[in-house]
Order: C-alpha cells, then sequence, then structure tokens
C-alpha cells in the first residue's frame, strides 16, 4: 500500500471523516500496513500499548479474563472500525486482550509518533481526544452490557 493508499483509506474512514488535510498527512506519516492471523494477540491486559489499529478486513475480539470464567469478550471489532486507546493516556497500558479471530489486515499508527505531534498541534490532539473519548465511552458501555450478562440479576431485569 502506497502512502497515497493510507491517505485515501484514512480520509474515507468514517473515524476520521472531517480531519484536516494537513492532519490526515500527520497521520499517514505514523501508519504501516500489518497482518494477522486468527489466534494471535494484538496486544495483551498490561502490556505497553504505543499503536492503534484500524482495522481494514476480519475480526478482533476485545476479551478480559473473569476468574472462574475465563476470557469473556467484551466486544468484536471488525473491518472499518478501531482499536486501542491506551496509547493516549499514561501509563500506556492495555486494559483488556485483543486478539484475532479471523486473518486481519489493518493500519498500524504509531501511537509515540502522534502523541509528539498532537502536543505541538493542540488541534489535532483536540480532535483526537474528542474522537478517542467516543470510543472509550463505547467500550466502557459494552463492557458494562457484558457485566450485567455475567453477574446480573435475571429477576432484576
Amino acid at each position: 500500500m502506497t502512502i497515497q493508499s493510507f491517505e485515501k483509506v484514512l480520509a474515507e474512514h468514517p473515524f476520521f471523516k472531517g480531519l484536516r488535510p494537513e492532519h490526515l498527512d500527520t497521520l499517514v506519516g505514523c501508519a504501516a500496513n500489518v497482518r494477522f492471523t486468527a489466534g494471535d494477540f494484538l496486544f495483551r491486559e498490561g502490556q505497553r500499548i504505543d499503536h492503534f489499529w484500524v482495522i481494514r478486513e476480519g475480526k478482533v475480539t476485545v476479551e478480559v479474563f473473569v476468574p472462574n470464567k475465563g476470557e469473556v469478550t467484551i466486544e468484536t471489532v471488525e473491518g472499518g472500525e478501531v482499536l486501542g486507546w491506551s496509547w493516549l493516556f499514561p501509563p500506556y497500558k492495555a486494559h483488556f486482550d485483543a486478539r484475532a479471530l479471523t486473518h486481519v489486515r489493518a493500519l498500524s499508527l504509531d501511537g509515540a509518533c502522534l502523541r509528539g505531534k498532537c502536543e505541538k498541534d493542540t488541534v489535532l490532539g483536540y480532535e483526537f481526544m474528542r474522537r478517542f473519548n467516543q470510543l472509550i465511552v463505547e467500550r466502557l458501555e459494552a463492557t458494562r452490557m457484558q457485566l450485567l450478562d455475567l453477574y446480573g440479576d435475571d429477576d432484576a431485569r
């Protein structure tokens, strides 16, 4: 994939829609193609995270380990979605596991690179915080729903 293709993929992606052209250029400079096979972990809970991923195709499960239950799927992220927000907040550690369910093609964006660029360009920094905050809210809501399924009282619903 060429740099021009990176720009096209990012510009057409709903998560990045409306970003200024110079901000898309910044993203392109921090992007790389990656692939994962089914069963590969993109990251593990507690691991340092300096990337986020734009999933182009395939499925990734976001999981958490629950004692006496094992791995519990919080959410499934598919082609067209963004995965990972831990790169934004110190100490940059993953809060969940992320594992490829199928073959996955993605763009990996270097969070360390982007953090520095966001500090220099506060408009870009604000846009990332605004967009990733929505992603965090969605992940928390998915986690809440899974907790209700695991521990909720059926009679209370």
